[in-house]
């Protein structure tokens, strides 16, 4: 049986990168502080609007930031605000573009006291992915006690446009919890991607 034939989330449906995206990434533990960066771009982008949307913008992203290279997107002076505002390959928002580069500059921080943005984030799960058994998306929450933490603990530490819904999205993105329904294909290939 091909991929293609089994079942699974039905939030991806719609077109193919959207798919893909879920075959291959969406809940797959990531140990990575420059792909953990990507993700926190984009997620603080989508706010208010749909993934869709910034799945379709993902590549003109990694050309605005640096191809998520938080060391450099953190040297971006404030004058790169205004130019990135002409950039139509992504949300034109200040706030969201603003938050992007001090987001940056507050990951280098997390490292410099944490070792990695990686041992900081896994902590908030112990090291291991949170593994759900939903049937249902409706079972899915927008929220957990965990990313309420971590969302606390962030806007402390400065980050900004990361609340608890934005930080939910990010964990199941990441794998730090598996939200896959238990009938998605793709629900135990990601439990045995974990550390």
């Amino acid at each position: 049986m091909q991929a293609n034939d089994r079942f699974r989330c039905p939030w991806c449906k719609g077109f193919e990168m959207y798919q893909r995206y879920h075959d291959e990434e969406w809940g797959v533990p990531v140990y990575d502080d420059r792909k953990h960066f990507e993700f926190l771009v984009l997620e603080s982008a989508q706010s208010g609007l749909n993934w869709a949307t910034i799945l379709k913008k993902r590549e003109g992203y990694a050309q605005a930031f640096a191809g998520f290279d938080y060391t450099q997107v953190a040297e971006f002076p404030d004058s790169m605000i205004d130019t990135l505002l002409q950039d139509a390959g992504i949300i034109r928002n200040r706030l969201k573009i603003s938050a992007a580069i001090n987001n940056a500059r507050r990951l280098l921080e997390v490292q410099a006291s944490e070792g990695s943005f990686t041992n900081y984030i896994w902590q908030f799960v112990d090291g291991k992915p949170i593994q759900n058994h939903w049937k249902a998306l409706s079972e899915a929450p927008a929220t957990t006690d965990v990313s309420d933490k971590l969302a606390k603990d962030m806007k402390k530490r400065g980050f900004k446009f990361l609340g608890s819904t934005t930080l939910y999205a990010h964990m199941q993105a990441t794998g730090l919890v598996n939200d896959h329904l238990v009938d998605c294909f793709r629900y135990q290939e990601v439990q045995k991607l974990a550390r």
